[in-house]
């Protein structure tokens, strides 16, 4: 029976799981937000939100539980410079999980697990000078063509 045996496996020993969703942990730290299967961003979409709740507190014990489960050290100054006082005012629900759809190699649903606030979020000036750019590329690239169609030779 499976009584009080709650989680989720990913069909790995305990040892590579532990592993995976430490690293994973790391990285929605770090970059704000990571694209995995969907079962392992529901697996370690709690790790996360507990990891924030961690850095919340600011305390030295916060900060060394935290320093023992994440693996790099700048996630961790990360961790407690910006995100703590981010959410500092939140309780709880600090993660988003977006499906994408299925993955083109193996059809597994993909996710993008995300912090709140992390978004990709564009003003019209950062439209416009993308646009100026793509148009000032695609002008470099075409080449000038003289109206006679030979080219001079001197």
């Amino acid at each position: 029976m499976r009584h009080r045996k709650g989680g989720f496996k990913l069909q790995r020993d305990p040892s590579g799981r532990k592993a995976l969703l430490r690293g994973l942990t790391t990285s929605v730290i770090q970059h704000g937000r990571i694209k995995t299967t969907v079962a392992k961003a529901k697996a370690v979409r709690p790790r996360v939100e507990r990891i924030i709740t961690l850095a919340k507190r600011d305390t030295l014990h916060a900060r060394r539980q935290a320093a023992a489960y994440l693996y790099d050290p700048g996630a961790v100054k990360t961790l407690f410079d910006t995100l703590g006082p981010r959410f500092a005012d939140r309780a709880g629900g600090y993660t988003r999980i977006v499906r994408l759809g299925p993955r083109q190699g193996d059809g597994a649903e993909v996710a993008i697990l995300e912090l709140l606030g992390s978004q990709i979020t564009r003003t019209s000036e950062d439209k416009k000078k993308r646009r100026e750019a793509r148009m000032q590329q695609s002008q470099e690239e075409t080449p000038d063509v003289s109206d006679d169609g030979a080219e001079e030779k001197t």
